[in-house]
């Protein structure tokens, strides 16, 4: 039950890179309409949120901490991403922050909370490690390592801290009720910033039509994520976050067939790489 849980978060992450390649043709990737995408995204997947958990908003301090942590941690990996836009090597953008996704929860998993480390997992993280870095383009800008760096630790700190609000020994909400308080720190900063600092910066004008799709990504994105905090209680980070890369470059590669932009030879070769390193992660005994 809990694997279809991670299959059907991967298919919905699928989904949310396809929805923000819409959303940016429609209005453009300014630090701005990336806060007003994050207001919009975060407001909607909060309400969805708050209809899955009965409109219970569940509290108690150490959820509301580590709520706040990972809404500043998606801030600082949106704003890096932002920073590297035009400045460095995109192909290695996406390298460093699926790598990070992957690698700091599986780390995590083995150091401090005794998953133990076995073949199968050692070979599907590698395969996957193989994946991606088939998908890097030569000859694109390479500066930026800084901004490689704070996109490698701050995707991975997504899984690492849904780790940490799993095992912790504290008093603490629901996976609903954390996902909540991410949701609605989210939509507080973000509006701040908005009001504080980008009242009079002029943007590509909002449609309804963008608004919409801003709604849907967000729902999706949220849900995707609480399905993921759900399964982490009964599956090992180490297991859970290389199945969540491995898969959603299956599902983002498949999708693009729908699109103008088909898969290229490397890009399908990297896809069969990492579909064999989470074949590995079953089918390897020990």
């Amino acid at each position: 039950m809990y694997y279809a849980l991670i299959i059907l978060s991967v298919v919905m992450f699928g989904g949310c890179f396809a929805l923000n390649d819409v959303y940016q043709k429609m209005r453009g990737s300014s630090l701005k309409i990336s806060l007003q995408f994050s207001f919009v995204s975060s407001l909607a997947g909060l309400l969805v949120l708050l209809i899955i958990n009965g409109f219970r908003l569940e509290f108690t301090w150490f959820t509301l901490a580590l709520a706040s942590v990972a809404s500043l941690v998606g801030f600082g990996f949106s704003f890096c991403g932002f920073r590297a836009l035009g400045m460095i090597n995109l192909s290695l953008y996406s390298l460093f922050s699926m790598l990070g996704g992957m690698a700091l929860p599986f780390v995590q998993g083995i150091l401090f909370y005794g998953e133990g480390m076995s073949v199968a997992k050692a070979v599907c993280f590698v395969l996957i490690s193989i994946a991606l870095l088939l998908t890097v383009e030569k000859g694109e800008k390479k500066s930026g390592m800084l901004y490689y760096i704070g996109i490698f630790v701050l995707n991975g700190m997504s899984g690492v801290l849904s780790k940490i609000f799993t095992e912790a020994p504290y008093e603490k909400t629901s996976a609903a009720g954390y996902s909540i308080w991410i949701a609605l720190t989210s939509v507080i900063i973000s509006a701040f910033l908005l009001l504080v600092f980008f009242r009079k910066q002029d943007t590509v004008p909002s449609t309804p039509k963008s608004i919409g799709v801003g709604a849907i990504n967000g729902i999706t994105n949220r849900v995707a994520n609480f399905l993921l905090v759900i399964a982490l209680v009964h599956v090992d980070a180490s297991v859970q976050y290389p199945m969540v890369t491995g898969g959603v470059m299956i599902v983002s590669t498949l999708i693009c067939f729908f699109g103008k932009n088909k898969p290229s030879k490397k890009e399908l070769a990297s896809v069969a790489v990492a579909f064999l390193g989470l074949l590995a992660l079953f089918a390897i005994p020990v």
